[in-house]
Formats: C-alpha cells, sequence, structure tokens
C-alpha cells in the first residue's frame, strides 16, 4: 500500500523504502504511530487509507504510444545509445508512480513523476517521434487533474522511494519549452 503518511512522512522514516518494505523493528517498543492516507485533491479518499491514484494512469495515457515497427525482433545494437543516456533512462524507468512525491511537496506538485516519466523516453531514440507531444499532453493533464505548482524544495526526491533525481524536472521544463515552441499546431 503506497498511499500512506507514517507519522508525517510518506511511506514512513526509512529513506528509499516503500510502506511495503517498513518493518515495525523501524519503531521502538511502545511508540504511538500515525498512519494516514495521502492529502491531495488529485488522490481522492476512497476509504480507511486508500486513495484513488488514478490521475496518474491518466496521465500516462496522456503521454500515448511510441512508434515502434512490429514483426522480427531487431539486433539490439542497431540503435546505438550513449551509456549515459541510456543510464538515465532506466534510472527513471524506475518510478513506481507511488505518490510520495505529491504527498511530501507542500503544493500536491506531480512534477517528479512527470518528468521521470517523460524523461525515461525522451533520452532514447525510440521515444523520440512522439516527444514533443508526449510532454505537452502530459503536463496538459498534470494540469487538468488538479495537481499543483513546484516550487522546487526537494522534498519530492527526498521521499522517493526510488530516488528520482530533481534534475529531471529541469529536463522536463527544457522539453516542455522546446515542443510549446517548435510543436506544429
Amino acid at each position: 500500500m503506497c498511499s500512506m503518511v507514517i507519522d508525517g512522512k510518506p511511506h514512513g522514516p526509512w529513506q528509499a523504502n516503500t510502506t511495503c518494505q517498513l518493518h515495525m523493528r523501524a519503531y521502538k517498543d511502545g511508540d504511538t504511530i500515525v498512519v494516514e492516507p495521502w492529502r491531495a485533491d488529485p488522490f481522492p479518499v476512497i476509504k480507511d487509507l486508500v486513495v484513488d491514484r488514478s490521475s496518474f494512469d491518466r496521465i500516462i495515457q496522456s503521454g500515448g504510444f511510441i512508434s515502434v515497427n512490429t514483426g522480427n525482433a531487431v539486433d539490439g545494437n542497431s540503435i546505438p545509445i550513449n551509456k549515459d543516456d541510456a543510464d538515465l533512462s532506466f534510472a527513471n524507468a524506475m518510478c513506481i508512480g507511488c505518490g510520495a512525491c505529491v504527498a511530501a511537496c507542500k503544493n500536491s506538485s506531480a512534477l517528479l513523476f512527470v518528468s521521470a516519466k517523460v524523461s525515461h523516453l525522451a533520452l532514447l531514440p525510440q521515444g523520440s517521434p512522439e516527444r514533443k507531444s508526449r510532454v505537452l499532453n502530459m503536463v496538459a493533464q498534470m494540469d487538468k487533474e488538479g495537481f499543483g505548482s513546484c516550487t522546487n524544495t526537494g522534498a519530492c526526491e527526498a521521499t522517493c522511494p526510488k530516488e528520482i533525481s530533481i534534475t529531471n524536472i529541469a529536463r522536463l521544463n527544457a522539453e516542455y519549452l522546446i515542443a510549446g515552441l517548435t510543436i506544429d499546431k
């Protein structure tokens, strides 16, 4: 269950950890533990500690697809990819969409989540054909869902169980600016 704030911190006291990985040994005998659901308008509480994170699904869906030819498998080395770009892309692909970044942000911003998803594909040649429309559509959907603006306090990065970097937000901003200036309307 990813949608919990435990003692005021998304997922609890351990760094780079989700709620399901948190053990009771993180607490002393007799400690009082306060557990509550994420508090963000785009994550409505369904019941008890269950919130609806389908807004993240709609953001992903708005990003569309990647254009790839189907049929026979192509040689894995047919498109050379810089190792640093591949490593960054795969690091961003690790985002599990838990929502801790939103829960930690005082504005309920989803920019860390969206930037990880945009960066994941923007760094790879396979994501290039839809690159501009993807970032524009995903940011528009994020805004439509009611997520807040980013103030770059870094709370999202500090609480992310997959340690997604806020440098992705800068990449998303650059992608968004370029797409807005150059996309055919």
